[in-house]
């Protein structure tokens, strides 16, 4: 299993939680995901993870995700 972590600027609250949350619960290879509001970090785990459908998935929740392990 693999981890990675994207630093997702712009998040204030709860509800940005749960949209970028919601987006990448659908990405496939995400076994798990933590998504931290006071650190604005979101760390991802799974098998086969697509860097480009994680930062699409994000994307489409509203925020830019900058990928800060490989």
């Amino acid at each position: 299993m693999a981890t990675k972590v994207y630093r997702v600027d712009g998040m204030t609250c709860q509800h940005c939680v749960k949209a970028v949350s919601d987006e990448l619960a659908q990405v496939p290879g995400v076994a798990k995901f933590d998504v931290n509001l006071d650190t604005k970090l979101v760390t991802v785990d799974g098998d086969s993870l697509d860097d480009g459908a994680i930062v699409a998935a994000i994307d489409e929740a509203g925020y830019e995700a900058l990928a800060v392990t490989e």
